[in-house]
């Protein structure tokens, strides 16, 4: 990656127009949607982020890779939609953007396999920390002014110098953005803390409130999370990763970072946002990933596996079948 002159976001939902949102500022940036409504918006008026920013910016968006292609070749590619999507959004611009890097800031592991069936680009892992809320289709609400660690998938042949670029690129747009050479510790760190907060908000109907950090009481919602988040603990140690963060202290700091504005205005995980929407979650790639991996190790997990069997029986008590729509990641 010699140069980043025009990037080209996938998917426009809260963490895809944070990330336009601010590219839009200093680099050509074009935006890969599902609609075309959504991109005749977008072509219309442009983006505005407010919150932790301000900031309205042009870019170009439409349904389809080739369009975007006309406006010159694009060096990378940030996709970020949901898990469930990316099959779809790696086909929808396969055979396109020979010259890019891809970066993916998904949940989970086992992503970057999806994508590299579909092309041979480098590919960027990544982990995204910032949130935000969508209000329309040109408008998203910075929230959460975290780090995206990024680093090169160990599978794939990106250097640590492309990620320095990107990282660089990320850091001057607004964003934050920190590169590491071995990206695994990290991505099991939020790996643990996601599966853990995310499985246990969506069967609790629970936002990530306080309760997530309380262990006073034999009641307390705390002992499980952090009994599930030292069950994987144990699991990534067994399978050789030295993990960057104590999941639970991320749990408590970001307990703590939500608590200004009290219960009501805590962060909505996303899968509880899909359990209230009634959609698939990302359970078989979050949950269902570290109940894999210990069953690679010859390890139970028990915490893990009954929260991923109870989301799943959610699932399917509304269509009345299990993994209606949804392919479970091998």
């Amino acid at each position: 990656m010699d140069r980043l002159e025009r990037v080209c976001v996938v998917g426009a939902g809260t963490i895809g127009s944070l990330f336009a949102g601010h590219l839009g500022g200093i680099i050509d940036t074009t935006v890969l949607t599902r609609r075309e409504d959504h991109a005749h918006a977008l072509n219309a008026h442009g983006l505005r982020v407010s919150g932790k920013s301000e900031r309205q910016v042009r870019v170009l968006a439409s349904t389809c890779a080739a369009d975007l292609e006309k406006a010159g070749d694009i060096d990378l590619v940030i996709i970020a939609t949901k898990v469930l999507a990316v099959e779809e959004s790696a086909r929808s611009f396969a055979g396109h953007f020979p010259r890019a890097h891809v970066l993916m800031v998904q949940n989970g592991l086992g992503c970057e396999e999806i994508v590299q069936r579909h092309g041979d680009w480098p590919i960027i892992s990544g982990v995204t920390f910032m949130s935000g809320t969508r209000h329309s289709d040109t408008h998203v609400e910075y929230e959460l002014d975290t780090a995206t660690w990024m680093g090169p998938w160990a599978g794939g042949r990106a250097t640590f110098a492309a990620v320095r670029r990107v990282e660089a690129l990320v850091n001057r747009s607004g964003l934050k953005a920190e590169a590491y050479e071995d990206l695994l510790p990290h991505q099991w760190s939020k790996l643990i803390f996601n599966s853990a907060v995310n499985s246990i908000a969506a069967m609790t109907d629970l936002a990530h409130v306080g309760a997530f950090a309380q262990r006073a009481r034999l009641e307390d919602l705390g002992h499980l999370v952090h009994d599930m988040m030292d069950e994987a603990r144990r699991i990534a140690a067994a399978r050789g990763v030295q993990l960057a963060d104590d999941p639970w202290a991320m749990n408590v700091r970001a307990v703590s970072q939500g608590a200004t504005g009290g219960d009501d205005y805590a962060h909505v995980p996303s899968m509880l946002d899909d359990v209230r929407n009634r959609r698939l979650t990302e359970v078989d790639w979050i949950t269902g990933a570290i109940v894999r991996e210990a069953h690679k190790a010859g390890l139970r997990a028990p915490y893990h596996e009954t929260l991923y069997r109870l989301v799943k029986a959610r699932e399917a008590s509304w269509n009345g079948k299990s993994g209606h729509g949804h392919r479970e990641p091998s």
